[in-house]
């Protein structure tokens, strides 16, 4: 027989590296065939990390709340069960059921990035989704936050649905363009220099040029001045003038332009390294990540799609990605020119937090 709705109220606790076998127990199958989840593989080192940026957190409930749910499948009896310590639902020493869990990271002094939620289903009407999230939430204004984000696949309506209810609001949609890594590429820019159009690679951009680019884009008032985040990965933070400063420091900045303005601009994030960088499960060995693309037309996108690809085999990437606005005109730009674009976007949401919840 299930417990009934309002018979317990799940208490939130920081998480310890002893929950990480009860969080793989119900986490490990949580998208069933559509994706491996990447909360088994991470949460150990979210739960032992002592960084001051990011609060990793478990919901608990009672033994007796969850032991005769449904939702278990062919899980072992008691597979969540921990013992507690006196901060969730149980006394120091006696079982308590760890049943969800989600990390709170700060990205900027003001901005904060809510991930990696999840409840098992067997805890499922106790409210421990809302839990979890307004644990985060809190986690991030009493750090100074003003905005917490979060990214949705477009498919979880069951995610859409209870950021909603906690205080999210939609901010934008993007989707990944696909670029195959090619040190040919950047021949092929050149030559489109000697074109009509005149658009080719730039060697040495200038930031500030990128800046005035980005800043009067379409891109950027679709994704809300967002781009991957440098450090986070899987984590959207406003793009600023500096942030391309230091790209283009660093040699990761990619434009293209014609005889009189830059035509095109990207932003290589970063190069993750195997698959289990990959927190959809999988993937190449090396993907190098571009985390803001802005174009001028059609062709300037064909001919900065090509210098990614050469600036991505440079570095010895496997695969590219590219984060595009999710509209018509920049997913059409992209398949014009013959670049692959994931199937479904993801949906990035977020909560006001400079008032009370």
């Amino acid at each position: 027989m299930t417990a009934a709705r309002g018979e317990f109220d799940p208490v939130v606790r920081e998480a310890r590296p002893a929950d990480a076998d009860a969080v793989a127990a119900f986490a490990r199958d949580t998208w069933g065939e559509r994706h491996d989840d990447y909360i088994p593989r991470v949460f150990p080192e979210w739960a032992a990390s002592d960084d001051p940026d990011a609060g990793t957190f478990v919901a608990t409930l009672p033994p007796a709340a969850t032991e005769n749910a449904d939702g278990r499948d062919d899980r072992d009896p008691g597979d969540t069960l921990v013992d507690g310590d006196g901060t969730g639902a149980a006394a120091p020493g006696e079982p308590e059921a760890v049943v969800g869990c989600i990390q709170g990271v700060l990205l900027t002094e003001w901005e904060a990035w809510g991930q990696g939620i999840r409840v098992d289903p067997a805890a499922r009407g106790f409210g421990v989704g809302t839990a979890l999230s307004e644990a985060a939430l809190d986690w991030a204004r009493e750090r100074g936050a003003t905005v917490c984000r979060n990214m949705v696949f477009s498919w979880n309506v069951a995610g859409l649905g209870q950021s909603r209810a906690v205080g999210f609001a939609p901010a934008t949609e993007f989707r990944f363009a696909e670029p195959t890594p090619d040190a040919d590429a950047v021949d092929a820019a050149e030559a489109d220099a000697t074109e009509a159009d005149g658009i080719g690679p730039v060697t040495d951009p200038d930031p500030n040029a990128a800046w005035a680019l980005w800043a009067d884009s379409d891109a950027r008032d679709h994704l809300g001045g967002l781009a991957l985040d440098d450090e986070e990965s899987w984590a959207c933070s406003a793009l600023t003038r500096e942030r391309l400063r230091v790209a283009a420091d660093e040699d990761r900045l990619v434009a293209v332009a014609d005889a009189n303005a830059l035509a095109g601009v990207a932003v290589r994030t970063r190069v993750s390294e195997g698959p289990d960088d990959d927190e959809c499960g999988g993937g190449p060995e090396r993907t190098a990540e571009y985390g803001a693309a802005a174009w001028r037309d059609v062709d300037a996108a064909g001919t900065l799609y090509e210098s990614i690809a050469a600036d991505a085999a440079a570095v010895d990437a496997d695969a590219a990605r590219v984060l595009i606005p999710e509209t018509v005109e920049h997913v059409s730009d992209t398949g014009a020119n013959r670049v692959p674009v994931a199937a479904e976007p993801d949906f990035v949401m977020r909560a006001d937090l400079t008032g009370e919840l």
